[in-house]
C-alpha cells in the first residue's frame, strides 16, 4: 500500500451508516456533527456505508438512509463509498501486519471467550500450523499483539482519554474466524484511503478509538482528529438505536432543529426557517463544536 497516495491537505469529514436499518435520531446526530464541522471549516464531508458485515444487512436499507439524508438537506461532495467494495485493501494491510509480525491466528472458541472481559492472549505463543500465511482456512480468527503500553489522545468534545490496551481490552481480533475483516481495521484503512482529517462521531466509539490509533500507527497512517458526540437516550436510559427500534427520521425542520439544539447549538424556533437550506446555511456560520455537551449521554424526547 502506497502510504503516500493519500494527503491531507485539508477538512475531510465523513458519516459512516451501517446498512443494518433505516436512518434513526441516534444517527441524524453524528451526521449533523460531522456535515456542520466540515462545512463551517470549509471542508469536504464523504457518504461511506459500512457493509463490511454482510450478515447485518438489511436489503434496501442504504437505500432509505440515503434516500432520508437527502431529504433533510445533505450534500456529500464525492461518490458515495461502500466498504464491501474495498476487500483488496483491508487484505493489503493486514498482510502489511502479519508480515512484521504484529499478529497470530487465534482458535479460541466463542464459549471459551464469553466469560472473558479481556482477552488474555491465549493463542499469543501457540503454534498453529499454516494459518496466518493462509488467512481463508477457516477455523481461526487473527489477532493484533498489543504492547504494555497506553494510548492517550484529546478528544475535540470529550478531552482527554486514555487507554491501557493490554490490560483494558488484550490482543483484539482484526479478521474474524468467518474471513469477515474486523471493523477496527476495516474502518482505519477506509479513513486513510479516503483521506479523512476529522472524525466525529458517537460517544459509545470513544473506547474503539486507541485501537484504531494502534492499528495507524502500526501500518504508517496518519491519525484524523476525534470528537465522540453524546449518544441519545430515552426516558429509560435506553440508547436510541436500530436495536433499540428506534423509529425512523423525519425529514423535516422541527426535527433538524431538535438535533441541532441536541447539540447544543443555537438555532431559532423551527418555523423561523424559510426553507432547509436556510437552516443549514444558519447552522454552517454558527456552528461550534465546543457548544457540543461533553457527557456520555442525554435524554431527548422522540
Amino acid at each position: 500500500m502506497n502510504k503516500t497516495s493519500v494527503e491531507q491537505k485539508k477538512y475531510r469529514g465523513r458519516f459512516a451508516p451501517s446498512p443494518s436499518g433505516e436512518l434513526h435520531f441516534g444517527s441524524l446526530l453524528a451526521a449533523m456533527a460531522s456535515y456542520a464541522d466540515a462545512r463551517s471549516n470549509n471542508g469536504s464531508w464523504l457518504l461511506r456505508i459500512d457493509d463490511i458485515d454482510q450478515d447485518r444487512v438489511i436489503a434496501d436499507s442504504d437505500q432509505h438512509i440515503i434516500k432520508t439524508l437527502e431529504h433533510c438537506g445533505f450534500q456529500w461532495d464525492e461518490s458515495i463509498s461502500y466498504q464491501s467494495h474495498c476487500i483488496s485493501d483491508y487484505q493489503t494491510a493486514l498482510q502489511d501486519l502479519i508480515q512484521n509480525d504484529l499478529t497470530y491466528p487465534c482458535s479460541c472458541s466463542r464459549k471459551q471467550l464469553r466469560a472473558l472481559a479481556v482477552y488474555p492472549g491465549t493463542c499469543r505463543n501457540k503454534i498453529i500450523t499454516g494459518s496466518q500465511q493462509k488467512p481463508d482456512i477457516p477455523e481461526h480468527a487473527i489477532r493484533i499483539k498489543l504492547p504494555s503500553a497506553e494510548i492517550k489522545f484529546t478528544d475535540q468534545i470529550q478531552q482527554s482519554y486514555s487507554q491501557h490496551l493490554a490490560r483494558e481490552v488484550g490482543d483484539f481480533v482484526i479478521l474474524r474466524k468467518d474471513k469477515v475483516f474486523s471493523y477496527q481495521l476495516s474502518v482505519v484503512v477506509d479513513d486513510y484511503m479516503s483521506g479523512i482529517s476529522h472524525v466525529i462521531r458517537g460517544y459509545d466509539l470513544l473506547d474503539s478509538t486507541p485501537r484504531q490509533m494502534y492499528l495507524q500507527q502500526q501500518l504508517g497512517y496518519p491519525t484524523p482528529e476525534y470528537a465522540h458526540i453524546p449518544l441519545a437516550v430515552t426516558n429509560d436510559n435506553l440508547k436510541l438505536s436500530k436495536l433499540s427500534h428506534a423509529r425512523k427520521v423525519v425529514s423535516d425542520l422541527q426535527t433538524l432543529v431538535l438535533a441541532a439544539q441536541f447539540l447544543g447549538q443555537k438555532t431559532m424556533r423551527h418555523n423561523d426557517y424559510d426553507s432547509r437550506e436556510d437552516f443549514w446555511q444558519h447552522l454552517f456560520l454558527q456552528w461550534d463544536i465546543n457548544r457540543v455537551p461533553k457527557m456520555e449521554k442525554q435524554k431527548i424526547m422522540y
